[in-house]
């Protein structure tokens, strides 16, 4: 009876042995097959991604960027007529940024909150405007044809060779907390504006700024305001309500701040 019962077990796991030994010289032929069916699919795709290879490669070595010379005529006044084309009832009087004599608020509420508008801000926004400036300096005003280039962080920039260009601009605008240091032949040194709000703030904005570069706040919500009220006038920090900690120590000159 033992005999036959061993037996009767190896015949039951010799169909698994079997089955396992078949599959798995079924797998690789059935890769292949799937493979050879699909081929100029995969050939299809793989010479999109090199195309796309090429294309990216291509553009960067063949980058270009066209300063306009000194010696060139300045287009003074094209832009306010192409703006007063394009945009109904465009003047030129108000200020390039806010400031506290303007009581725009009581005059004509805003109606939309940030980033559209000041509706709930008001408060808050006349505290800061006490203590900041709103002025351009003078050797903006005095400038008949203002050359602005307003530099981006993309990396195409990088190997670009293009810094002593973009210095010899009249303003050159910054945004967020793009690097110079170490990339000067690449982006340049000269940084007339800084485009920021608190999550892109630089925690030192000397390190990458001039001595005398304006340090110009988009405020996107009213934690923003909040944040720059608190560095300013060195209140309690606050840390909620940022998708990123802003620095908490931000050693700015007030005048710099519009």
């Amino acid at each position: 009876m033992e005999e036959t019962e061993e037996k009767h077990s190896t015949l039951e796991v010799t169909p698994d042995v079997s089955h396992e030994r078949l599959s798995c010289k079924t797998f690789p032929h059935l890769l292949i097959k799937m493979i050879n069916k699909s081929r100029w699919k995969i050939l299809g795709l793989l010479a999109v991604f090199l195309l796309m290879v090429w294309y990216t490669i291509s553009r960067e070595e063949s980058f270009d960027f066209h300063f306009q010379d000194e010696k060139m005529t300045c287009p003074f006044k094209e832009v306010e007529k192409k703006a007063a084309q394009l945009i109904p009832n465009y003047t030129r009087e108000p200020p390039l940024f806010l400031h506290l004599k303007d009581y725009f608020w009581v005059k004509t509420p805003s109606l939309y909150e940030l980033p559209y508008g000041t509706k709930g801000t008001e408060d808050i926004l006349l505290r800061l405007l006490a203590i900041t400036s709103y002025s351009l300096p003078e050797n903006f005003q005095s400038l008949k044809c203002q050359r602005c280039a307003v530099v981006g962080n993309g990396y195409r920039l990088r190997n670009s060779s293009i810094g002593e260009v973009i210095n010899k601009y009249d303003i050159v605008i910054r945004l967020n907390n793009a690097p110079v240091r170490g990339y000067e032949r690449d982006v340049g040194t000269k940084t007339t504006m800084r485009l920021f709000y608190p999550e892109s703030a630089h925690f030192n904005p000397q390190t990458d700024n001039n001595p005398n570069t304006l340090l110009v706040l988009v405020a996107f919500k009213p934690m923003d305001f909040l944040w720059m009220e608190t560095i300013l006038h060195d209140k309690k920090r606050i840390r909620k309500g940022f998708w990123k900690q802003p620095p908490l120590i931000w050693d700015a000159n007030p005048k710099q701040i519009r």
